[in-house]
């Protein structure tokens, strides 16, 4: 299998690329990081050309199996929200999956075979007061993933959105600090009492990318430690 991965540099990205098996094809910002990669394709996902460029990677590489993993976090009150900021959640988080995702499904239905995954959000499940922004881009991956899930089910193409919770990354600590509760009172509004571990999302890409999941496609799978359950 070619497969793949958009912000592999480093949390959920590295730790999926770490743990499935197949030919990795890493995407990320950060060339130094991505040189313990055999092969790898530096592209900030928020540049139009640079974009296109990536587009035409996948193309080239015959990509069966496709991750879009990399996304952006922004905590601010809406009020306070600057456009700039707007357009490049969007831009990174929304925009350039469905493009991505665009440019490897012609070699999938030539195929008859492929795996698209996104990583989603909770936060995109549930909505996150002061993350309007983040939420939406994430709520529209699940819509995305339904429907495409509907258009490419005859293509023997499935496609699902993982929805993680806090997860134990870089990432996912400084997030927890960014905004008005520490970590310790994150910590408090999961059921678990946790965060959850980036080999917990990989483990369910490598299950999804399995024979044994050929009948999972259009789901929203939350990994979130019982977060989405409730409070």
């Amino acid at each position: 299998m070619n497969i793949l991965i958009t912000g592999a540099t480093r949390g959920i990205g590295k730790t999926i690329a770490k743990n499935i098996s197949g030919r990795i094809f890493a995407v990320g910002r950060n060339e130094e990081l991505l040189k313990s990669y055999s092969d790898y394709f530096v592209c900030d996902l928020a540049d139009k050309e640079q974009l296109k460029k990536l587009g035409e990677y996948i193309e080239k590489n015959n990509i069966d199996v496709l991750v879009n993993n990399a996304g952006e976090y922004i905590y601010s009150p809406i009020d306070e929200i600057e456009y700039d900021k707007l357009e490049h959640i969007m831009k990174v988080n929304l925009e350039a999956p469905f493009y991505l995702m665009s440019k490897a499904v012609p070699y999938m239905k030539k195929n008859k075979w492929g795996r698209i995954i996104n990583i989603g959000s909770i936060s995109g499940v549930m909505g996150e007061a002061c993350a309007s922004l983040y939420s939406a881009s994430k709520s529209g991956l699940i819509g995305g993933t339904k429907a495409l899930a509907l258009e490419l089910a005859e293509y023997g193409i499935t496609v699902n959105t993982i929805n993680p919770g806090w997860v134990d990354t870089e990432m996912g600590n400084s997030s927890a600090n960014e905004g008005e509760w520490t970590k310790e009172e994150v910590l408090e509004c999961i059921p678990q009492k946790r965060f959850v571990s980036p080999e917990e999302v990989a483990g369910m890409v490598k299950y999804l990318i399995s024979e044994e999941a050929k009948g999972v496609t259009g789901q929203s799978i939350n990994i979130c430690a019982g977060l989405s359950v409730g409070f």
